[in-house]
């Protein structure tokens, strides 16, 4: 898990804002702001920045973008419980309410790299996971909310996962859109969305999480834009 990631929506839009900058449905952010750094967060949201969306790993917007009309919140389920005591508010009751109160939450995102448990993964069990989505998730496609999909890891085990998750679903889990995580190089990332893309051929793909980790800067800033510029050349 990244605390700041650019990423990429495939097969989105793309329009001016009167100030000249191209923005693009594809560009969003991960971000969870931090006490250390607080002048970060006026560079995503800067009249400049090409974003249009964020998320951050929760179900309520964080405070630097509570009011910002231009980068739209993309509420989060991270993980799952089967424990009955917890009392504080369900993610469908979390959302719902938001948008009773006039967000505009047109996505939402499940389960953080639920195959995986270390760098952030939430560890959830496909079938608890399943049980979880059909509750909490299912619901919000009656408010006209898009669902992505749980977000697993890049490895071989995230497409097992994912597997296992739709058959404990038994055709009550409906997915709009594939999330998908990679950390390793460029060669990697495009042989890996082909597979995705291969695996699912009628769902537009959402890159919510990219990374050549542990490389020099200049290595870094290659990656990047060798995949940006991949990335929108795909439909």
């Amino acid at each position: 898990m990244l605390a700041a990631c650019l990423l990429a929506a495939l097969g989105m839009s793309s329009r001016a804002l009167s100030q000249g900058v191209t923005t693009s449905s594809k560009r969003g952010l991960v971000y969870v702001p931090s006490d250390k750094h607080p002048d970060d967060d006026s560079i995503w949201d800067s009249p400049t920045s090409d974003l249009t969306w964020y998320y951050n790993y929760q179900s309520t917007p964080s405070d630097s973008y509570s009011n910002s009309s231009k980068l739209q919140f993309v509420p989060m389920l991270f993980g799952a419980s089967d424990s009955s005591s917890n009392s504080d508010p369900s993610f469908l009751e979390d959302v719902t309410a938001q948008i009773k109160a006039g967000a505009d939450i047109k996505y939402v995102l499940a389960f953080n790299e639920p195959d995986g448990q270390d760098n952030g993964g939430s560890s959830v069990p496909a079938d608890l996971a399943a049980q979880t989505w059909i509750k909490e998730i299912e619901p919000l496609r009656k408010l006209g909310v898009k669902l992505g999909a749980p977000a697993v890891t890049g490895a071989p085990n995230g497409f097992t996962w994912l597997e296992n998750f739709f058959k404990e679903c038994d055709g009550n889990c409906t997915v709009d859109f594939i999330p998908v995580h990679w950390y390793g190089n460029f060669e990697g990332l495009a042989g890996h969305l082909g597979q995705v893309r291969g695996t699912y051929p009628n769902k537009t793909i959402w890159v919510t999480e990219f990374a050549n980790n542990d490389v020099s800067l200049a290595e870094s800033e290659g990656f990047y834009n060798s995949s940006t510029q991949y990335f929108d050349r795909l439909e």
